[in-house]
């Protein structure tokens, strides 16, 4: 046991997950107190925030007990004894997933696979988010669950649809969460909530037990408080699944670094204000590329000119609209817990869409990877605002551009990743977002690393400062 002296609970909940395996492994923390100082921060902030919808604190207390025993027979996991989020489309064995919608949910038989990855490497479940019904939105503003609010604004949107993921994240009430992408579900509340995030190459990390929401665009996603936080969660829950039919052989985690970060092929877009980003937010952008400059290498436009984002978008969107329609056939025909008529909407749309209208957005993705393919060949990385906009009230309009250049990497298969790249004037964050071919998941964090050192753009959650 270490004679240093303790460290303080706001300090163990604004730290890194790389900082609390270090606290844990010298025995400046024991998981025990860890997962208290994490529920009583849930009791007390949960209510203003609405992070949570489904928690467990025995069986969170018992996790972190029996983390205390592996330490002392000195067998432990790679995650043992941190508290980790999920996001509520993923099963848990004897809980009900109910993916952000009502009514009666028969519990989960076993756990997803990642549940399965985070048990077997010793974390500690906290509970379940928050998210868009149906995982069908990306503004965590829930029919049945409520609002979840920015830790930056209250009133203003986390985003989503991993909106209570990301807000666990940024507020402190989670180390890290897991949640899932599929056109941006896990950058865009990054972006808005001020945090980093990973959506990993399509099939890496099995999506088995996770709610569907399109096959061919669903990825698990990670969000953290650190870059180095998601290497360690992607070297935990990469791997092979013989029972994913998506499920990739190769392991990128275990991929050696091709390029360095001074000479990189850097491709950006130009006139972002014209792709409906809006100028405070290519203010930021521009700003961080120049502070990025030594490290950005050769920085060139790359020609988009043939390329229509809004109209990707919503492909993408239609093939989740239309897959949602077999998913969830049993909570349509509820009738004593109907969706929502928002979401109802949504999916009359897509009943109405003809097979030719399915065909021409199927074909959007093979535009994309055959488009992605090509670039790659030119560059390494491609470097966008992670969102158009920042957070933006719950009450207001809602923006249709929110997924404009994240659906891009889920419509290619590709790796992406967010991270903070600053504030705009009104003190809200905004994130930068980081593309690169297929299977370079570990070349993008470790560039994210290096950007972010020099960035030092990560803002605190203001609770931080009032001592919540």
């Amino acid at each position: 046991m270490s004679s240093l002296s303790p460290i303080a609970d706001l300090d163990l909940r604004r730290a890194t997950l790389c900082q609390i395996l270090h606290w844990l492994a010298s025995g400046r923390v024991q998981p025990g107190r860890l997962a208290e100082v994490y529920l009583a921060a849930i009791e007390r902030i949960n209510p203003e925030l609405n992070v949570y919808v489904s928690m467990s604190p025995a069986l969170t207390r018992e996790q972190a007990r029996a983390g205390e025993h592996r330490r002392r027979d000195g067998v432990i996991g790679r995650l043992d004894g941190v508290p980790i989020a999920l996001k509520d489309n993923f099963d848990i064995a004897g809980w009900p997933t109910c993916c952000g919608m009502s009514g009666s949910v028969k519990p989960a038989e076993q756990d997803a696979h990642v549940v399965a990855r985070l048990r077997a490497s010793g974390a500690v479940l906290t509970g379940k988010t928050n998210m868009d019904e149906g995982a069908l939105g990306a503004i965590t503003h829930n029919a049945h669950f409520g609002a979840t609010h920015n830790p930056y604004r209250h009133g203003y949107t986390a985003g989503g649809s991993s909106g209570g993921a990301a807000a666990a994240v940024a507020a402190g009430l989670a180390v890290a969460a897991i949640g899932s992408d599929s056109l941006g579900s896990i950058r865009i509340p990054a972006s808005y909530c001020g945090v980093f995030a990973l959506k990993p190459t399509q099939g890496e990390i099995s999506t088995r037990g996770m709610t569907p929401a399109a096959r061919r665009l669903d990825t698990v996603g990670l969000l953290a408080r650190g870059v180095d936080d998601l290497t360690v969660l992607l070297q935990v829950l990469a791997g092979y699944d013989a029972e994913d039919p998506r499920s990739r052989h190769r392991r990128v985690a275990l991929s050696p670094p091709d390029w360095e970060p001074g000479k990189l092929r850097c491709g950006v877009l130009p006139d972002l204000p014209a792709l409906g980003v809006q100028q405070s937010v290519a203010d930021v952008f521009e700003a961080a590329l120049a502070k990025l400059d030594r490290e950005l290498g050769e920085c060139r436009k790359v020609d988009f000119d043939d390329w229509d984002f809004p109209r990707s978008r919503r492909a993408g969107f239609l093939l989740m609209e239309a897959e949602m329609l077999g998913t969830f056939a049993a909570q349509l025909a509820d009738t004593e817990h109907p969706v929502s008529p928002q979401f109802r909407r949504l999916l009359d749309y897509a009943a109405r869409k003809t097979a030719a209208d399915y065909a021409a957005a199927d074909r959007v993705l093979d535009a994309a990877a055959l488009k992605m393919r090509r670039l790659f060949a030119q560059i390494d990385v491609l470097v966008t605002p992670t969102t158009p906009q920042a957070a933006f009230p719950l009450d207001g309009p809602i923006p249709d551009t929110q997924g404009d250049l994240t659906s891009l990497a889920n419509l290619a298969g590709c790796p992406a990743v967010s991270m903070p790249m600053g504030t705009l004037p009104n003190g809200l964050p905004i994130g930068m977002q980081l593309i690169g071919a297929r299977g370079s998941d570990l070349r993008l964090l470790e560039l994210a690393a290096v950007w972010s050192a020099t960035l030092d753009a990560a803002p605190e959650y203001p609770g931080f400062r009032d001592g919540r």
